[in-house]
């Protein structure tokens, strides 16, 4: 009988002990956010979100005037937090690897080159090279204090490039701290993941925008499975020209080193990474980079890639490492 009595409750522990599938939306830094997570109990994210976004907006968001990176740009002295000095950091390490075409520095040029409208607009060289002074990561530096320095006051810093990729890493922090193993969190179209689809029992899949669907509809060019990685995509295929003459699609992109508004035959670029900062920047820089330099960066880092590049009238690709296995 006490054999049978200890079997039931043995039953009945390990029944109250399967994860359950939790699900959290919201909009948060300009954008949407999904949380899918399975766990024993509930995770009660809606409060640890709400402060994780407050600590991401007083740090790193342009758009608030009183938050830190706002006051530096104002050329006010700010200590700042550990979450600067991380994406600080990590925008130096990426800007290096990129040979400097990942450049937090350049919404300067963004701004100046009217990115966004029918036409650009128009510099010539003493005004590119007077807006130049102002741009490159190399110019600034942060101290012993967390004070962040300055080259030239007029230097502006925009971590909005990279932000979303670490906000989501964060995010994948605070559930597992809340000993959820299994979950897809996605943020702006970028994602990171642990574990599996506990409801299917596989690897969550996930998928690419087609550049050959534009307005509201979408089309998945290439779908991938993820599994404690995070992938992040870059895009301008949604704003890019055809040549009235050619027929040729490119787009228009920002060379930091030479402060020029150059075409680009990069339409998409999504990268897989550990973690979703690193990916969101790389794919950031791809966008950036001419396209035979991203070639050789992707092959010398053994990253893993895929780029979507108009070739006259055709869509090519490019993929490497995980990107060139077998979609499921």
């Amino acid at each position: 009988m006490n054999r049978l009595l200890l079997l039931l409750v043995l039953i009945i522990a390990s029944c109250t002990n399967v994860p359950t599938r939790q699900q959290y939306t919201g909009e948060a830094l300009g954008t949407t956010y999904s949380i899918i997570a399975y766990a024993n109990e509930d995770l009660e994210l809606n409060q640890s979100l709400s402060e994780l976004f407050d600590r991401l907006n007083q740090s790193m968001s342009t758009y608030h005037p009183q938050s830190d990176i706002s006051r530096i740009n104002r050329g006010e002295r700010v200590q700042v937090d550990s979450l600067f000095r991380f994406m600080f950091e990590k925008s130096a390490q990426i800007n290096s690897l990129t040979s400097g075409y990942f450049d937090p520095t350049v919404g300067i040029l963004v701004d100046a080159w009217g990115f966004g409208a029918e036409s650009l607009n128009s510099f010539n060289a003493a005004q590119v090279d007077s807006l130049l002074e102002f741009v490159g990561f190399s110019k600034l530096s942060l101290s012993d204090t967390n004070e962040l320095i300055k080259a030239y006051p007029g230097i502006r810093i925009d971590f909005n490039a990279i932000a979303k990729g670490y906000a989501l890493d964060l995010i994948a922090d605070l559930l597992v701290a809340k000993n959820s193993s299994n979950f897809l969190i996605e943020l702006g179209g970028e994602i990171v993941t642990r574990g599996i689809n506990l409801d299917r029992a596989k690897p969550w899949r996930v998928g690419i925008d087609d550049p050959n669907v534009t307005g509201v509809d979408r089309s998945i060019t290439r779908t991938i499975t993820l599994t404690d990685e995070a992938m992040a995509t870059s895009g301008n295929y949604r704003k890019f020209r055809i040549d009235s003459l050619t027929g040729e699609r490119y787009v228009h992109t920002i060379n930091p080193l030479t402060g020029l508004a150059v075409p680009s035959s990069v339409l998409s670029a999504s990268v897989i990474a550990p973690d979703c900062a690193t990916a969101d920047a790389f794919a950031t820089a791809f966008m950036t980079m001419p396209l035979e330099d991203s070639k050789r960066l992707i092959v010398q880092e053994g990253l893993s890639v895929f780029l979507i590049y108009a070739d006259d009238d055709r869509l090519e690709i490019f993929q490497t490492g995980r990107f060139t296995e077998a979609s499921e």
